[in-house]
């Protein structure tokens, strides 16, 4: 699994466009992608979350994630992405201290 996060803005966002963004609002990293922005909304970040194959890495996860984007058929910029591969993510757990 990967997550990953595109820094836009917007270019010519008319009503309708606002709305889509407005209605996709969210923090969360989901299939579809959610989208936090200024108070303008003409700047963004879009959040996805990106299905890992076995020899997949970053550049399919990020393609796999500006493909999302395009579904929501808005005019945009890209300034930066990032991605995060979740399979190499460790989890250090803490183990209770022994008395």
């Amino acid at each position: 699994m990967f997550r990953v996060t595109i820094r836009g803005k917007f270019t010519g966002l008319d009503d309708a466009g606002r709305a889509v963004v407005l209605a996709a609002g969210g923090a969360a990293f989901t299939e579809a992608g959610t989208f936090t922005h200024d108070s303008s909304v003409s700047a963004f970040t879009f959040r996805c979350q990106v299905a890992a194959g076995p020899q997949d890495g970053e550049d399919e996860a990020a393609l796999g994630a500006m493909g999302a984007l395009e579904e929501y058929a808005l005019p945009y910029e890209i300034l930066k992405i990032g991605v995060t591969d979740m399979r190499e993510i460790r989890i250090r757990r803490k183990f209770p201290k022994s008395e």
